[in-house]
């Protein structure tokens, strides 16, 4: 993530195809605040060039040779300081795409984005901002419940466990596609606050942003039932 002094966002694009790389060091290259500093063509490239660059942003495409988007977002997000990561994709509801988000990509963008839009994009990720609209997420969401059960359930609701009353309900207006202005309204609480409940949540649950906080909320089913009792 790019800190408060930097004034250039440095960005590595993977894509498997040149054409797309080239096209896209083009568009992105135009925005006087951004910097490509590297081209990858696969996954395990990426990998070896964020550790070399240490970019701000890592722009990747999920369906690549030799690493995966998807094994490649896992190992640059597990990297120190680490790199966060857009996934790029052709598809806007792809499985695949949930499950780079869940490891750990800020969000993703479609590779038909105009041009400002993921330019605005780039920005929000190295800032650490979701790149993604509550109606997105709310998308995401439905794909998620119709994906089949892979034994996520049980680990997530034990580890909300952890979570206190009022984390919990944040936690649930986030999973149900809520920006945190709607959750303060509806918790009668400040954004500033709900903020601060956000970045607790984060830390307990061992995660990297919303958009892994709302998944990780439908992993464990109504957190609203699982408490009553």
């Amino acid at each position: 993530m790019i800190t408060a002094e930097q004034s250039t966002v440095e960005v590595l694009i993977a894509d498997d195809d040149p054409l797309v790389r080239m096209g896209l060091s083009v568009m992105l290259g135009g925005a006087p605040d951004l910097r490509i500093v590297a081209e990858a063509g696969d996954g395990a490239e990426a990998v070896e060039l964020a550790r070399r660059h240490r970019p701000d942003v890592v722009l990747m495409d999920v369906r690549m040779p030799v690493m995966d988007g998807l094994a490649a977002t896992r190992a640059v997000r597990a990297m120190s300081d680490a790199p966060e990561v857009l996934v790029l994709t052709t598809f806007d509801a792809d499985a695949y795409v949930l499950r780079a988000l869940r490891a750990g990509a800020a969000g993703f963008a479609l590779k038909d984005t105009p041009p400002a839009e993921l330019v605005e994009a780039v920005r929000r990720a190295a800032h650490g901002e979701p790149v993604l609209s509550p109606a997105v997420m709310r998308r995401l969401i439905d794909k998620v419940v119709a994906l089949p059960e892979d034994g996520r359930g049980q680990d997530a609701g034990e580890r909300l466990a952890v979570l206190n009353e009022r984390e919990r309900a944040v936690a649930l207006g986030i999973g149900q596609g809520k920006s945190n202005a709607e959750i303060g309204a509806a918790l009668y609480l400040g954004v500033s606050t709900v903020k601060t409940h956000v970045s607790a949540i984060l830390a307990k649950l061992g995660l990297n942003n919303r958009v892994q906080i709302a998944l990780f909320v439908h992993d464990a089913g109504n957190p609203e039932d699982r408490y009553r009792s």
